[in-house]
């Protein structure tokens, strides 16, 4: 498993703000998440949820393990379910 330490990112070279992600239709969400790498999911889970342990080094110290794409994906989908109701109300 890589530890995450390139500072490419989805989010800069696209512009693309963050939240914008909470707003976006589910066509384009599909469309997005198939461009995100492991490092972008964490990238965002980081940003949404600034007390979550997502960071490779936090999760090893934390977990004795990093997080796997997969399972970031997963956090980051609830996570932003989560988001749009709280959006909706």
């Amino acid at each position: 498993m890589e530890l995450i330490h390139a500072k490419r990112s989805f989010w800069a070279e696209n512009e693309y703000p963050y939240i914008r992600l909470v707003e976006i239709s589910d066509t384009e969400l599909a469309d997005v998440i198939g461009s995100l790498s492991r490092n972008d999911i964490i990238e965002w889970l980081m940003w949404n949820d600034r007390n979550g342990v997502y960071s490779d080094v936090d999760s090893l110290r934390e977990f004795g393990a990093v997080m796997t794409k997969e399972e970031g994906l997963e956090i980051l989908l609830r996570q932003l379910e989560e988001n749009r109701v709280v959006k909706k109300i």
